[in-house]
């Protein structure tokens, strides 16, 4: 049987209700216990690595993520990841470029209700990432949710409430769980080993455009920033003229090194 690695971090999943919301209190150990069927799937370890509200992740909390994945990597046939669902897709993508290549599947996954909640959709998730990370056909950085298999860099989470909280934005899913079987769509050819990269910029930023926004906010935004990320409009439009004045301040700081990606606000 192979084996796999549960790394814990928190989010509704581990949660409990309280007097403040939700706040992440079960451990990693706890979250197996939820779910003995997997026990019967793989040889399945856990470690706690923070436990936190996914809102809060910082950069540092990604670096801590892949560092440890690279600790445990050849100890391990595949790790199954316990996330907050309000940043997971952010998680996934960046842990898609920080281990690049994975032979071995690094599965996102978490819920809408907490896993102890007797409607909880958190168990089924967590037994289908397990499943899936004990596959012979899986291979780099994925999300697990609600029986859909997606790509860690195409994942968008579209529902607040629903347990169909998460979609893929221009790619189909690599495949679907249904029953306890997977139906593989897309297979990945696998390398012989990944890639790590463990340096991260945080003084980078996205700013969606608005009618009538000042370019005075893309200024401020280049004061602190090493890059920004624009969101324009349809096929990555900014509007010009004397009004508005984007491309004054993008070719002042384009001179001064600074580095403008243009990107669009349709799905």
């Amino acid at each position: 049987m192979k084996k796999i690695l549960l790394i814990a971090t928190g989010g509704t999943i581990a949660s409990h209700a309280g007097a403040q919301g939700l706040i992440p209190e079960i451990a990693a150990e706890g979250l197996l216990k939820c779910v003995p069927e997997v026990f019967e799937i793989c040889q399945p370890h856990a470690i706690q690595i923070y436990n936190i509200d996914s809102t809060n992740v910082t950069p540092q909390h990604w670096i801590r993520l892949a560092t440890t994945i690279r600790e445990h990597y050849d100890e391990y046939d595949g790790f199954v990841v316990c996330h907050g669902t309000d940043t997971m897709s952010y998680t996934a993508a960046m842990l898609s470029y920080m281990v690049q290549h994975s032979p071995k599947p690094i599965v996102l996954t978490g819920s809408q209700q907490p896993i102890d909640k007797e409607d909880t959709d958190g168990r089924i998730n967590l037994r289908d990432s397990f499943l899936y990370a004990a596959s012979d056909n899986a291979s780099d950085v994925v999300i697990v949710f609600q029986g859909k298999i997606i790509a860690g860099t195409r994942a968008k989470k579209v529902r607040t409430k629903s347990f169909n909280a998460f979609t893929s934005v221009d790619f189909p899913n690599l495949g679907v769980i249904r029953d306890g079987k997977i139906i593989q769509y897309i297979v990945t050819p696998k390398q012989e080993k990944p890639e790590f990269f463990l340096e991260l910029n945080d003084r980078v930023a996205l700013l969606t455009l608005t009618p009538g926004m000042s370019a005075e906010i893309l200024n401020a935004y280049f004061q602190y920033c090493d890059a920004v990320v624009v969101s324009g409009y349809g096929t990555g439009g900014i509007p010009e003229g004397e009004y508005y004045g984007f491309y004054d301040v993008i070719e002042s700081w384009e001179r001064k090194g600074k580095t403008l990606v243009v990107t669009t606000q349709v799905q």
